[in-house]
């Protein structure tokens, strides 16, 4: 490999803010190169881009909407080129729209939800395994799916779209993890719940965290930071003996 490309690449999808953001900066810390990957936010980008090479991180931002496939390639092949292969994958992509009852979501809405969300985890997983898996000459590696404790409460009254979106991530995971566990490649996922991100905006409800918060057993929302620990640690070698298993990340939720 030359010397301008590492042996430890991460790639964040939907990283220029929230989750992903503080993922990006949780991998800095730990000697990895990073692409950070965005659909819009330029300016996000560059901002977070400065913050991990103020860490000392090599880092490369790639603007890729990740729910079509040949941008997608487009950023697969631009991390091979700059980075070098592969070896984590952090599926954090994700969108959701406003507080609604089900029967109030359209077609379009939930197709849209299911597009962005799931397709990005089925096309960028592909990609991944294509690099990582032994069978296509890899070295291995981890994929971390950002998943919501929405797929286990199915979000009535507000998202059911989005939490059948994340009900279909957490089955991928766990099919994929069997699939290519023999293959080199670990699967997991994150379930957060109740977390503080701009996504509750998206929603209609920047102030959701705490008007709920009181329901948490932990009597408190949860921080970006504290998802991306969790991240972490399932692509970390301390997690080397576990595959398709979900971090709650959830104040006990």
């Amino acid at each position: 490999m030359s010397a301008n490309k590492s042996s430890k690449v991460v790639i964040i999808t939907g990283a220029s803010r929230g989750i992903g953001a503080a993922t990006a900066l949780e991998f800095a810390k730990n000697d990895y190169a990073i692409a950070i990957n965005y659909r819009t936010n330029n300016a996000a980008a560059e901002k977070l881009q400065a913050e991990v090479q103020a860490l000392g991180a090599t880092c490369i931002i790639v603007k890729a909407n990740v729910a079509i496939g040949s941008e997608v390639t487009h950023l697969f092949n631009t991390v091979d080129n700059e980075l070098g292969p592969v070896t984590v994958l952090v599926n954090n992509a994700g969108i959701l729209q406003a507080q609604s009852r089900m029967e109030e979501i359209d077609e379009a809405r939930f197709s849209h939800i299911m597009q962005t969300n799931v397709m990005s985890c089925f096309l960028c997983s592909k990609a991944a395994v294509e690099r990582m898996s032994y069978r296509y000459g890899g070295n291995g590696g981890a994929i971390v799916n950002v998943s919501s404790a929405a797929a286990r409460t199915g979000a009535p009254n507000e998202y059911i779209d989005y939490a059948a979106s994340k009900g279909a991530m957490d089955t991928i995971t766990l099919g994929l993890a069997k699939e290519v566990a023999s293959q080199g490649v670990r699967v997991n996922g994150v379930r957060p719940a109740l977390i503080y991100t701009d996504m509750h905006s998206d929603g209609g409800e920047p102030l959701r965290v705490d008007r709920l918060k009181a329901q948490i057993p932990l009597k408190r929302g949860g921080r970006a930071e504290e998802v991306a620990k969790a991240i972490y640690w399932l692509a970390s070698d301390d997690a080397s003996f576990t595959t398709g298993s979900f971090i709650e990340v959830t104040g006990g939720l």
